[in-house]
């Protein structure tokens, strides 16, 4: 098993992922699933699209970033075809992860059940 961090899963209603906070991109995957930021507070987050969506190659993804872009909160990091994902057979459960947790005290994730873009997902202390 291998640890990639805390942080929780959302169940996208568009597919679009947004920059959760303003920094810099860390990492984007050939495969244009994930994207990983650095934020200005060095919070390392990786945003993962869909579980096993590696498998897709690229194909229903298009990026709007690549690895050393900064961004702002609210930025368009990716879009998805959420449909070409679940006819795949795959989930669209998206995984947002903390990396770096070791470098902070708690996380804390929103209580919320439905959360519009720009809203808290996680506080990190």
């Amino acid at each position: 098993m291998v640890f990639l961090g805390e942080g929780l899963a959302i169940i996208p209603s568009e597919g679009k992922v947004y920059a959760p906070a303003d920094g810099i991109i860390s990492a984007v995957v050939d495969s244009k699933h994930a994207v990983g930021i650095t934020t200005d507070t060095g919070v390392e987050i990786l945003i993962h699209v869909g579980l096993d969506t590696v498998q897709l190659g690229g194909e229903g993804f298009t990026l709007h970033c690549k690895a050393g872009d900064k961004v702002k909160k609210g930025s368009l990091l990716l879009e998805f075809d959420m449909g070409k994902i679940k006819e795949a057979g795959f989930p669209v459960t998206t995984p947002v992860l903390v990396s770096n947790m070791v470098n902070f005290v708690s996380l804390k994730t929103t209580d919320k059940k439905q959360v519009k873009t720009g809203e808290t997902l996680l506080t990190i202390v």
